[in-house]
């Protein structure tokens, strides 16, 4: 268990018009994927992790003692179902938002969530791109202030959270194939190279190696070269464990 220190009040930007940073608790009883997932949200400007809880006992006892704006809280830990904890501070007044990350994938339990006020749910596993877009939106819909002129602007807010933008891609690259090569890519321990990813997705190997060095930019893979007896050496492609972070958890 990791904090920032002491119990701070609520606060305003340093400058005026500036809002203060969102204060992230990442409760995740894995700790590599709470490491992970600690790394990612303070690469996303305006976020800063104050600390990591491996239970919800710690994350009662940081909440206790830091201000905390955000939990990134896995629903399944060693001490109890994250909903029933989400509940419980809802019950006690608690003004903190909370992002689900689960690798549950019961539309029951996201009804749950909803209904618990759970501003966002994201399916393990996920890479960088996923949580930063999701806490952007989370950031203009915590952005929203004033009294709203009529029903566009109630619609506008609430968009913030619910409206998905699609991802970017390179120009030449397609969802699909990218889909597919990542499916292919997580499914080989070993690696693959441009070559054995292009003959298993039916696509050129320089197309292949476009794909591959798309998901190592992102985060989501690594290359090495791996030296033979002749020639330059071959790149071989694998997964990020750090990408799958937290799909081993119980929910």
């Amino acid at each position: 268990m990791t904090a920032s220190g002491p119990a701070e009040g609520p606060r305003t930007g340093a400058a005026a018009g500036r809002p203060a940073e969102v204060r992230v608790l990442v409760v995740e009883d894995d700790p590599v994927a709470a490491d992970a997932h600690a790394l990612y949200v303070g690469r996303v400007p305006g976020f800063t992790a104050v600390g990591t809880a491996h239970s919800l006992a710690e994350a009662t006892r940081l909440l206790e003692r830091t201000r905390v704006d955000l939990l990134l809280l896995d629903l399944g830990l060693p001490d109890g179902h994250g909903l029933r904890f989400a509940r419980g501070l809802r019950a006690a007044g608690h003004p903190v938002d909370v992002i689900a990350v689960t690798s549950a994938r019961d539309l029951a339990v996201v009804r749950e969530s909803v209904s618990l006020g759970v501003v966002q749910y994201v399916l393990k596993p996920f890479a960088f791109p996923t949580l930063r877009e999701r806490l952007l939106r989370y950031a203009e819909f915590r952005s929203t202030a004033g009294e709203a002129a009529g029903q566009d602007d109630v619609d506008r807010a609430l968009a913030a959270l619910r409206t998905p933008r699609p991802a970017e891609l390179p120009k030449g690259l397609s969802a699909p194939t990218l889909d597919r090569v990542a499916a292919l890519l997580r499914a080989a321990p070993e690696g693959l190279t441009a070559a054995g990813a292009a003959g298993a997705a039916g696509i050129s190997r320089i197309t292949a190696r476009r794909y591959l060095e798309h998901l190592v930019d992102t985060g989501r893979a690594d290359r090495t070269p791996r030296y033979g007896q002749v020639g330059r050496p071959e790149l071989h492609y694998r997964w990020l464990a750090a990408a799958a972070a937290g799909s081993v958890s119980k929910v």
